[in-house]
């Protein structure tokens, strides 16, 4: 190191500053990114193999070294297959242009509404459903499950594709921005003990998909005919129209909900 890089570390400038700036703000995409999914449990994973590797390392055990450094020559293939959503989102939102944020609040809104409207009138009638929204993680892997569709969304069509006996009912729809992207897709379900025996198939889908992503997951439960949200690994029940409203903008309910029995 000569004495002018010496002095910068002294004496930071403003591109040092810039340089400071872009990494925190590409860090904090990265960790909201991966915040409230299993991507974040394989990190964890990956930076304690990390420091095995270390300790292995200045402990001169060869043999753990070894396997450890050939785990991580071939493991960045793997992790290109493992981490492919969370790319494919980061690019994506990349590409989002930001004046355009308003405008998309406002859509959000409304599209909010018609959801909302459409499960309290699924409750109100005793008609079973689970809607996915979409967030930063893709959904595309669940929605190949199910049947395309390409149709805005509307409390009207969301109530029809319900409708006991019709093709699709029996299946989750997903959701991505202001479009219903897929009907009848089958989620995962959450190997979780659930404190409610009550809570059926519906659910435990609803838990395994926010356990995979950071879905939003609302379901109307046809025996008990209430509504849920499922979301970053917990599940909140018997909630009224007005708390899955405040829900889905983001705000606490005002009576300070607790989610239901579901061990993290």
């Amino acid at each position: 190191m000569n004495e002018l890089d010496q002095l910068r570390l002294v004496h930071p400038g403003w591109r040092d500053l810039v340089e400071v700036v872009v990494v925190a703000w590409a860090l904090y995409r990265v960790l909201r990114l991966f915040h409230g999914t299993r991507t974040l449990q394989i990190v964890t994973g990956m930076a304690m193999l990390l420091m095995v590797y270390a300790v292995s390392w200045l402990l001169k055990l060869e043999m753990i070294t070894y396997l450890l450094g050939f785990v991580f020559q071939y493991g960045a293939i793997a992790l290109l297959v493992v981490f492919a959503p969370e790319l494919r989102a980061a690019l994506a939102h990349l590409g989002q242009a930001r004046f355009a944020g308003l405008f998309r609040q406002m859509e959000q809104r409304e599209v909010a509404e018609e959801i909302c409207d459409a499960v309290e009138r699924l409750s109100r009638s005793g008609i079973g459903a689970i809607v996915a929204i979409e967030r930063e993680v893709p959904l595309d892997g669940y929605a190949e499950s199910g049947s395309p569709m390409e149709a805005r969304v509307s409390a009207d069509l969301l109530t029809t594709i319900f409708t006991p006996y019709s093709p699709l009912h029996d299946g989750a729809v997903l959701i991505r921005g202001d479009t219903i992207v897929a009907a009848g897709c089958i989620l995962p379900l959450s190997q979780k003990s659930i404190g409610d025996r009550t809570l059926g198939t519906r659910h435990r889908a609803a838990l395994g998909l926010s356990d995979e992503s950071d879905a939003l997951v609302i379901v109307v439960s046809e025996e008990r005919s209430t509504m849920s949200i499922a979301d970053r690994g917990q599940l909140w029940v018997d909630l009224t129209p007005v708390e899955v409203r405040e829900m889905m903008s983001g705000r606490a309910p005002e009576r300070g909900l607790q989610p239901a029995g579901v061990p993290a």
